[in-house]
């Protein structure tokens, strides 16, 4: 029988095949990324619309067929059942290849779906009712069955792996053509022979049309609801994404943050062990973060600290929720210790408590705390050689005077009594040089520096050196031709370079070498703004050496690793004071059994070391002069000092001399008897005294008594810029000392003009 179709119809039907097929494979690709029941429900609404536009675009197929003269009708059983059985196997197959995705799934389910759509196929080809006799072609009815296996297999395999929307789109075309095509290849196969062509028409039932808007409207309706709901789905997924991935940068932000901050931060678990650090901590201690994650905090503290932390700051932190500034000592890697302040808090969060935790390295305050307070006991210790200089100088004073006067009293033929008289005068002597050490150690001791040649000053003493050493020692000294002079006080420099020998000297107890060498250096020492030149006087020898912990206190006064009454702990100190009054500095490099190298920086002179000896000439020469002045015959001298030893030793060596001497104990009392008696030839006095100085005196005495000479006399040279330039005889003196002081003042062409002590430059 010749049967037709409607164009439009079969239109219809293609179109619903293809929208059924995109929104089902939309609706499987939400169920990929859902888990829980929400998955299931989307694979159900995706098996839904596959089948409900299978069936309908079958259904909107069979009415598009048209067969002339002849009534279709169809029973309402069998095109119910055809509507259920696609949904129905469409939906196990979905749920299978979404519970288990494997080739065998997937195979039996593509083929368990296609016998399914078949099925429908010809159940809806049975629900037609017509006065024909319906056969089928076999090789058509294979072909369908297997366009219905391919497209269920593919639809399935499209459903598990999803696409992105073109290729779903394209997906959804070709299966769309292909379901289609599954339909109109089995009716192709389908054969209509009429019973009786002379059978007339019902005319009963719905129009094709209307049945066909209606059946595609309602699935239309359908595939809508689940097209919005995937894509409403999908937008509150992709919100929903786009939070996470801010959630996710701003974690990696706070990670990075926290992780690059400058300062040692840390978290802690609720058992101390630390559950995170900053890249700064790991800096701190050393380590390495897989070393230190999951190790308890106290693991990297001394064993005070940890107890400390254990038994106090962290039943603390529990109790109050904070531990603010508490000080621990870490242990780093490289078992050095580390000085820190921990702060630690408690913090609640979504998540629970949270433990945070800093750290501040306070090492460097801690050593220069240290410093400051090694400054400060230095400068104590300083005042207090100064003092004890002081009164040190008035007893040798006394000592060396009565000494001297004892001398003179003794006749020469006590030669026993005489040789004892020298050994206690030699032994004033030796404590006046300890006194000069101790000043300059102190910084109390005024220097005279003057431009000096180093080979020159080396070589006068090289005898001296020499003979200071053992004879399995050699002392050999290095200087270049060319080596400027330096600028330092010589005679200071000369005990320095003793003291330096001597030491060495007692590193070598098996012997060596001493080399005393002379370089030229440029560098910018601590404290100056640009570079200069300075004289480097270097001593080294290949002794003993010395161990870091005795380095860092070498040094120090009166530290000495030799046995009693071998040394006072003075040579280093005292060599560190002269270079640093000078304006360089001292470097001690040693290593235990190899040796130790100390070299002496002084400033370059400006002045040459010819045109100084040329000076230093002339000025011995006035000072032979001075010496041999005989004393001023029948002189009234005024003598003032606050202790009556030195007072009354001062009085007897100016009496011994014949002259009138009148002793007071104060500037006041002298001040006092000046104004109220007419004549004095000059004024001895000491500085240091109560109430008003010896300088402060001398300057009343200036405007009062312009013509009275004033000789001032001092323990130590604790004096102002402009007492330092007042003539002052050091204690402690002798009587031809005394006497060549006085001469000098009183010889002066205007007595009234205080005499200067050093020259100006």
């Amino acid at each position: 029988m010749h049967t037709t179709y409607n164009l439009a119809l079969v239109a219809l039907s293609i179109l619903i095949a293809v929208a059924g097929s995109f929104t089902a494979l939309d609706l499987a690709g939400r169920s990929r990324v859902a888990h829980g029941w929400p998955r299931h429900v989307w694979l159900a609404a995706a098996a839904a619309c596959m089948g409900l536009s299978i069936w309908s675009m079958h259904f909107i197929g069979m009415l598009a067929l048209a067969m002339p003269g002849m009534d279709i009708q169809y029973d309402l059983g069998l095109t119910a059942l055809s509507f259920f059985v696609p949904i129905l196997v469409t939906a196990i197959s979905f749920f299978a290849v979404g519970a288990r995705s494997n080739l065998i799934t997937l195979g039996v389910g593509g083929l368990f779906m296609g016998l399914g759509i078949g099925a429908m196929h010809y159940i809806g080809m049975e629900a037609m009712t017509l006065h024909a006799e319906l056969s089928y072609d076999r090789a058509w009815v294979a072909l369908s069955f297997g366009i219905a296996i391919g497209a269920s297999t593919v639809a399935l395999w499209l459903s598990d792996k999803g696409a992105r929307p073109l290729l779903q789109g394209v997906s959804a075309v070709a299966m769309g053509f292909a379901i289609a095509g599954m339909h109109y290849a089995a009716m192709a196969g389908a054969r209509f022979a009429p019973l009786d062509a002379d059978m007339p028409m019902s005319g009963q039932g719905l129009d094709l049309m209307t049945l066909a808007s209606a059946v595609s409207g309602a699935t239309f309706i359908v595939l809508y609801f689940g097209l919005a709901a995937s894509m409403h789905d999908r937008r509150k997924a992709m919100i929903s994404e786009r939070e996470a991935s801010s959630l996710r940068l701003s974690e990696e932000r706070f990670r990075e943050l926290y992780s690059k901050t400058p300062l040692p931060l840390h978290s802690l678990d609720s058992d101390g062990r630390l559950a995170s650090v900053s890249d700064t901590w790991l800096a701190l201690v050393g380590y390495r973060r897989e070393d230190v994650l999951g190790r308890h905090l106290v693991s990297f503290m001394t064993e005070a600290s940890a107890r400390q932390m254990l038994e106090h700051d962290w039943p603390l932190l529990l109790e109050t929720g904070e531990c603010l500034n508490a000080e621990y000592r870490l242990v780093a890697r490289a078992g050095i210790f580390v000085d820190v302040l921990a702060s630690t808090r408690i913090e609640e969060v979504s998540g629970g408590s949270l433990i945070l935790g800093g750290l501040v390295n306070i090492s460097e305050r801690r050593q220069a705390e240290a410093a400051l307070r090694q400054a400060q006991k230095m400068e104590a210790v300083g005042k207090l050689t100064g003092g004890i200089a002081h009164d040190f100088n008035n007893l040798l004073a006394v000592v060396a005077g009565n000494l001297e006067l004892l001398r003179k009293r003794v006749p020469r033929a006590e030669g026993r009594i005489e040789h004892l008289i020298e050994n206690a005068l030699l032994a004033t002597r030796r404590g006046e040089g300890l006194v000069q050490r101790l000043l300059t150690f102190a910084r109390k001791q005024e220097l005279r520096p003057s431009s000096v040649s180093l080979p020159d000053l080396v070589m006068d003493m090289r005898e001296l050196l020499q003979r200071s050493v053992d004879a399995n020692i050699t002392v050999d000294m290095r200087f270049p031709l060319n080596l400027p002079p330096a600028y330092v006080d010589a005679n200071q420099l000369e005990m320095v370079l003793i003291n330096l020998v001597v030491n060495a000297r007692d590193a070598m107890p098996n012997g060596g070498t001493i080399c005393i060498e002379g370089q030229c250096r440029s560098a910018t020492l601590e404290g100056k703004d640009c570079n200069r030149e300075y004289v480097v006087l270097v001593v080294c020898d290949n002794g003993c050496g010395m161990t870091p912990e005795i380095l860092a206190r070498a040094t120090e006064p009166f530290f000495t690793t030799k046995g009693p009454g071998k040394g006072t702990g003075l040579g280093l100190s005292m060599a560190h004071g002269l270079a640093e009054q000078s304006g360089g500095r001292l470097q001690v490099h040693s290593t235990p059994e190899k040796g130790t190298t100390i070299e002496l920086w002084l400033p370059l002179s400006t002045m040459s070391a010819e045109k100084h000896d040329v000076e230093n000439s002339e000025n011995s020469g006035n000072h032979a002069h001075a010496l041999a002045v005989p004393p001023r015959a029948s002189l009234t001298v005024l003598v003032v000092d606050d202790d009556a030893l030195v007072l009354e030793n001062t009085s007897a060596l100016l009496e011994d001399l014949g002259y009138s001497v009148t002793a007071v104990d104060s500037a006041l009392a002298a001040l006092s008897l000046l104004r109220g008696r007419s004549h004095f030839d000059i004024l001895v006095t000491d500085h240091m005294m109560p109430g008003m100085t010896g300088a402060q005196l001398a300057d009343t005495l200036q405007t009062e008594r312009p013509g009275l000479p004033v000789l001032l006399v001092s323990g130590y040279a604790d004096l102002t810029e402009g007492n330092r330039r007042r003539h002052t005889l050091a204690k402690p003196f002798t009587q031809a000392s005394l006497v060549q002081a006085m001469n000098q003042v009183m010889n002066r062409p205007n007595p009234g003009v205080v005499v200067e002590l050093y020259p100006s430059r």
